[in-house]
């Protein structure tokens, strides 16, 4: 964990100010750069030291086998793994005859900036070799937006005390040794060198790698080309073989000289595409990067984020520490989604290795409301990801024995990659997650061709996988039987509170978008009668209750079940995956991460306001955030009960998850889906933003500390901006027409906004909130407010 304040608070930048080589890992896990295809971790432009270096292309994996102890049937055979392609942000650099290494000689001083307006990572040193030469460092990074294949390095090097001899090593390098990924033998097999060389290539100034991975059959192609600035004479030269690329530069300098080097990078891969056409793809992007040249690509990146940051900045005051979190929310999110098009977006997105590059359900329920709201065409891009693995889906269902689809539990390209049912497979819900994901775009974008294309066949294929998965029972009742929610320690269990709620909504929703393109639903197969009966389905869904306790059960049965023992459970004992079989997780009543919770979130329509009070403090008591998902949720929750001040320490939890390490993985990348859920903390919770019902609807109510809260929603094409004061909102139309009209719903009261004048609304005073929500002993949120505020 980064214990001590790693970066100074600010507003539209993370700054390290010293180098800590204990948490390099962590950090380059923070100041990873990408734009959605290419991703770089922020490793230090000389390669060493390093916690693990890293370069992505999305969606280029390597397979490799599942471990099972034993065979079952339907299990899958093979996984799939993201795999550090050609590392391009190698610059090693001598002084004389020393190689800058911070671990030797003297760092006189270490400065790195991530600055989330320009979309730039930028590194300055100043440096004493053992040999007491010394030399100044200033080096800017970046993965475009606008040109999606190239990367960039503007590298400046600057003698101190001279004259000095200077030797700059440019490098592509495919292969690198990288620590231990698995402690399955088999896969570490599979993942050492798993690039084996079909083509290299130099040129005065550059060269090209191309490579291909040995069981997936992908091939990658990795390009660099540089400028080089400085005194007179210099010489320029590149030697190649069949993993490595160098270009060489040197000079010498005097005290105060300068030498410029910027290189530029480009990538691309494919499954399909030959080596000559990969090649010049990836020549192609180099000649255009080449033709904007460094300061295009810095004006480019800038305007692109001026428009990024002018649709989605969320503004903050009272709290600085979240004001800075939740614009590094929204920029790694941004890096995640934005040049994707139609590749996944994975639950690190690409800034580390962890989960092997995975995307799971967290992609529609934290990542895609997030860029549904702020970035449309991402949302765009992802729905037509999933729609190219549906077939893929369709095979999983039918070796289920269902029918319609059934998407992964995890996967990279669509095969289902997990190897352990209770958590994986049975976990269902993500079928609805996706088609809630779909119902929300099109709520907010109108996009009736999506809707048409890809949107009718996802919803007709989940829907199909619901009631094939369900049935009626004597009564009538239509239960959902063993199945695994959010909550992965409550598994394989009768009606699913969650899964119920949003496989009604996806069954309901279904049956009207049948009802609007009957010709295309023909074409599908869907009859009348198979609408109808999705739609009885949806009616009749059990919703568990227990009438005694008067709260919803997560699932049928919970609250009937033993209490998990919070007061002898040590706090070196959590997360409790870890210490404990779960075999003893199942069968009690404790929760890793919000369901029912979750549940009230998204499907808050299907509760009354006394009982989200009431299940919220019930499921309050038994939640022990073993899941970086949880806090989000609980503060939007916390927030509608009547209780900001929990809101707040559990939107900060959320916020700073990676800032300050707190689960103590940031290393393996950051965490997309609590990235995300700074934003929905603020706009779902403080906000109050809902839409249910398929209008846009707010109740503002800030905590003590917060005395603003200004954000952006695009909405069929315009940008609403809302700002919310302690008494007041204001809700103002931009970048719309003259005759504009949005109509939303504010604490209740419906409220037409035009262009014309912004809309000024009190705020009604807070109901009283009842007892104080109680957590598991030891388990409040990660980071409260100072005792005074709570």
């Amino acid at each position: 964990m980064i214990r001590e304040r790693a970066y100074p608070v600010e507003p539209w930048h993370v700054r390290e100010i010293r180098l800590d080589t204990d948490v390099l890992a962590q950090s380059e896990s923070v100041f990873a750069l990408s734009n959605g295809h290419v991703g770089l971790r922020g490793n230090l432009d000389e390669g060493e030291p390093h916690g693990l270096p890293g370069t992505y292309l999305n969606s280029f994996y390597e397979l490799r086998p599942l471990p099972y102890a034993e065979a079952g049937y339907g299990f899958p055979e093979s996984g799939q793994t993201i795999v550090n392609v050609t590392n391009g942000k190698l610059i090693r650099l001598m002084v004389d005859d020393e190689p800058l290494d911070v671990r030797y000689g003297e760092l006189l001083s270490h400065e790195r900036i991530l600055d989330m307006r320009a979309g730039t990572l930028h590194r300055e040193l100043h440096w004493r070799s053992p040999a007491g030469r010394e030399v100044k460092v200033r080096s800017t990074r970046l993965v475009s937006f606008t040109q999606r294949a190239v990367a960039a390095i503007n590298y400046e090097v600057e003698a101190v005390d001279g004259p000095l001899r200077l030797i700059v090593q440019s490098e592509l390098v495919a292969n690198e040794s990288l620590p231990a990924q698995s402690r399955d033998p088999r896969v570490a097999a599979v993942l050492e060198s798993p690039l084996q060389a079909e083509e290299e290539l130099t040129t005065d100034d550059g060269g090209l790698l191309i490579h291909r991975t040995k069981v997936s059959g992908l091939r990658v192609a990795a390009a660099m080309d540089h400028e080089v600035h400085g005194p007179e004479h210099i010489t320029v030269e590149s030697e190649g073989y069949e993993d490595w690329v160098r270009t060489t530069v040197g000079c010498v300098l005097k005290p105060g000289e300068k030498l410029r080097v910027i290189k530029y990078l480009t990538y691309g891969w494919s499954s399909r595409r030959s080596l000559p056409a990969l090649r010049d793809q990836v020549g192609a992007a180099l000649a255009a990067a080449r033709l904007d040249g460094w300061d295009g690509l810095i004006r480019e990146q800038r305007g692109y984020l001026d428009e990024f940051w002018d649709a989605a900045d969320v503004r903050v005051e009272g709290d600085p520490e979240v004001q800075q979190a939740v614009r590094f929310g929204l920029f790694h999110v941004l890096q995640a989604g934005a040049r994707a098009e139609r590749r996944p977006i994975s639950a690190k997105g690409l800034t580390g290795p962890g989960y092997d590059g995975h995307a799971f359900w967290d992609t529609e329920m934290f990542v895609l409301p997030v860029l549904t709201y702020t970035q449309p065409d991402a949302v765009r891009n992802a729905l037509y990801w999933r729609h190219a693995t549906l077939e893929q889906a369709r095979e999983r269902a039918e070796t289920l024995n269902l029918e319609g689809a059934a998407f992964p539990w995890r996967t990279i390209e669509g095969p289902e990659s997990s190897g352990y049912w209770p958590a994986g497979t049975a976990a269902f819900h993500i079928a609805a997650d996706v088609a809630d994901a779909l119902r929300r775009y099109i709520l907010a974008t109108g996009d009736e061709q999506l809707e048409r294309e890809i949107g009718l066949e996802l919803l007709v294929e989940t829907a199909r996988l619901w009631r094939s998965l369900g049935h009626h029972d004597r009564h009538g009742v239509f239960h959902i039987d063993g199945v695994t929610g959010p909550d992965e320690y409550t598994a394989v269990k009768n009606d699913n509170i969650y899964t119920n709620l949003m496989a009604q909504r996806n069954l309901l929703t279904a049956a009207e978008v049948v009802g609007r393109y009957r010709d295309e639903a023909l074409h599908l197969g869907v009859t009348d009668e198979e609408a109808a009966g999705w739609r009885d389905a949806a009616m009749s869904m059990s919703v568990p209750y227990d009438e005694e306790v008067d709260v919803h059960q997560q699932v049928e049965g919970f609250t009937r079940l033993q209490d998990w023992d919070f007061l002898h459970t040590p706090p070196e004992k959590y997360p409790l995956l870890l210490h404990y079989p779960y075999f003893d997780l199942y069968r009690k009543q404790v929760v890793k991460q919000a369901d029912l919770v979750l549940a009230m979130h998204w499907r808050g329509d299907a509760f009354t306001d006394a009982e989200k009070l009431r299940n919220f403090l019930y499921y309050e008591r038994r939640t022990v955030r073993d899941s970086s998902l949880s806090a989000c949720t609980q503060a939007v929750l916390a927030c509608e009960v009547g209780h900001p001040e929990l809101g707040h320490s559990y939107l900060r939890e959320a916020a700073l998850m990676d800032l300050h390490d707190l689960n103590e993985n940031t290393r393996d990348g950051v965490h997309m889906a609590s990235l995300a859920g700074a934003w929905i903390a603020l706009v779902a919770g403080f906000g109050g933003l809902r839409d249910h019902d398929g209008t846009l609807s707010f109740s503002p109510r800030l905590s003590s500390r917060l005395s603003r809260l200004e954000f952006s929603i695009q909405w069929r094409g315009r940008r609403l901006r809302v700002d919310v004061r302690p008494h007041q909102t204001t809700y103002a139309l931009r970048h719309a027409d003259q005759d504009d009209v949005v109509e939303l719903r504010h604490h209740g009261e419906t409220i037409r906004v035009t262009c014309d004048e912004p809309v000024t609304v009190p705020v009604p005073p807070a109901h009283p909130s009842g007892p104080a929500p109680e957590q598991p002993p030891g388990r409040g949120p990660l980071l409260r407010l100072p005792q005074s505020e709570q």
